[in-house]
Order: C-alpha cells, then structure tokens, then sequence
C-alpha cells in the first residue's frame, strides 16, 4: 500500500507530522511519498500536482493530508478513486476554496483539535456528517503537533482497516 502525504499551506513535506506518520506507515508495511508543494499556496494548483504525481493504475492508494493538504487530499480523490483518506485539521467549509462538497467514494478518518483557530471544528464537524466520517475531535490547536501520540493511535487504526480490507 502507498501512502501518499499532502502537507498544509505554510508546512513542508517532511514537518514533524508527516514525519512520525510516515514512520509508522512504514514500520506497518506502507510505501511513504511526501509531496513538495511549497512552490504555490494555490490549493487548486496543488491538487493538480497531486493528481499528476499519484499512481494512476495502483488501487491501493491512501492520502493523507493536513490542514490545506486535506483539502487538495479530498479534491484529488473525486478524480482518482483511492482506498482511503486520513485528514488531520482538513481544510473544509472554508471560504475562498473552489469545493465545498466532497462525495468521495471511500472510508475517510478525520483527526481535529478543538482548539483549532485556523478551522473552526464546526466545519469538520459538518463535513463529517455529510461525509458519514469517522471524527476524532481531542484537545490540540490547528497543528495538532502536542497531540501527536493520540494522532498516531488513530492513524494506526486507519491503515490497519484499510491493510486489511
């Protein structure tokens, strides 16, 4: 199974984040891509860098990503079916974004803090239940990165589900 990272607007492919996920992905048999989207803030450009760069004959695809990269992670499953999708303070609800309604075809795993002030919890919160997503709202800001061992718990399950689907 690979894996395949999207980081949020002002992070990098290699934050801490990704870093602690990306290694538990792989300890669980995972391939592990990190994309590189510094160069533009523009979420639809980052979507299609995304769409260029994900395998397009491997079925066993999963895209992670934060905040922003949640967003271009949703929008590149609604033009590339993937196994899965695990979001961490996904960009949803928000104003500005050309999508606001993400009918994806597959299971989606959603960790948010409630101290969030980037992403109001309202939006994931709403986003969820249109999408019947598993939610995971625990205490942490937009960066999640004082939450990280309770992250890596829930993102174990995802890729445990989806390994063994």
């Amino acid at each position: 199974m690979r894996v395949i990272f999207s980081h949020g607007k002002e992070s990098g492919p290699w934050g801490s984040k990704i870093k602690y996920l990306a290694g538990i992905a792989e300890a669980m048999g995972c391939q592990v891509d990190s994309i590189d989207y510094t160069d533009t803030v523009d979420p639809e450009l980052r979507v299609k860098h995304l769409l260029t760069t994900m395998p397009q004959d491997d079925p066993e695809v999963l895209l992670v990503g934060s905040s922003m990269g949640g967003y271009v992670s949703l929008v590149a499953a609604l033009e590339q079916p993937v196994k899965g999708i695990f979001l961490l303070a996904p960009a949803v609800g928000m104003p500005g974004y050309k999508v606001q309604d993400f009918p994806v075809a597959c299971p989606v795993t959603c960790v948010h803090g409630w101290q969030d002030e980037i992403i109001p919890a309202e939006n994931v919160l709403a986003f969820a239940k249109k999408q019947n997503a598993t939610l995971h709202l625990i205490p942490g800001d937009h960066r999640l990165n004082h939450s990280l061992k309770a992250v890596g718990v829930v993102f174990k399950q995802f890729l445990f589900e989806r390994l063994t689907e």
